[in-house]
């Protein structure tokens, strides 16, 4: 009866505790939706998880500067956990220095999973779901297979903003779209012209800057365009 007593008081216990997470966290749209997520389905956020790249002092993907991001994870009131990759690294260093950064996220802050944006793409799901099984920590997906038309627009509908910072030139004209806030008109041309509305195939990248979730939204100015790989237009977001 004793041993029976404790057993059912330590499940409980375990059932009561909120799972620790950590959002890999872009700075744009989809890493909000997924933290909003997380958050109303219980779970407790740790932190945001970025990676940003030596020696320029930007978010790898989206090349925003390291002042905008710290605003903005001040704004909504959560720490960055901050991975540092050398330019152009390899997938090996990559990997190596986030199964670092994973580890100690688990073993120093107690992070059960990492929340990911993704919504429909199998081969990049596939990919964090291989990489992450011998860490201990679970890769979580919490948009998964909803429309990303709908995605967007309820992104809207909260109330949220943000701005389109990087555009793929294969897939979308930066004269036409970098630079431009997120809004309904703007999914109703991606849309009609056959691209996906959440950019999930990397047509475009945004920055999110403000809403509900951030305590003041967080200001800047627009700078140069920047090409990379004769591709990727970069516009530069400088804070005010």
């Amino acid at each position: 009866m004793i041993w029976s007593t404790l057993f059912i008081t330590g499940f409980r216990r375990l059932a009561a505790r909120r799972m620790k997470v950590a959002v890999s966290w872009s700075t744009g749209k989809d890493s909000l939706m997924a933290l909003l997520r997380a958050l109303s389905s219980g779970k407790e956020v740790v932190c945001l998880l970025t990676t940003l790249t030596e020696g320029y002092n930007r978010v790898t993907m989206h090349g925003l500067r390291r002042e905008l991001l710290h605003a903005q994870s001040s704004s909504i009131g959560l720490p960055v956990f901050e991975v540092w990759i050398p330019p152009n690294a390899p997938n090996e260093v990559y990997e190596e220095r986030m199964g670092r950064a994973l580890t100690e996220l688990r073993e120093r802050h107690g992070v059960d999973g990492v929340v990911f944006g993704d919504i429909w793409l199998e081969d990049v799901r596939r990919y964090r779901e291989e990489r992450m099984r011998e860490t201990g920590v679970e890769p979580l997906f919490p948009l998964w297979g909803e429309d990303p038309a709908g995605l967007v627009e309820e992104f809207l509908r909260l109330g949220y903003r943000a701005v389109i910072n990087v555009v793929d030139a294969s897939q979308l004209d930066p004269s036409r779209f970098l630079g431009r806030t997120i809004t309904f008109e703007l999914i109703e041309e991606l849309s009609a012209s056959g691209k996906d509305p959440a950019g999930e195939r990397g047509e475009y990248h945004t920055f999110a800057y403000d809403g509900p979730a951030f305590s003041r939204p967080v200001a800047f100015r627009t700078g140069d365009v920047v090409v990379r790989d004769g591709r990727f237009h970069f516009v530069d977001l400088i804070p005010v």
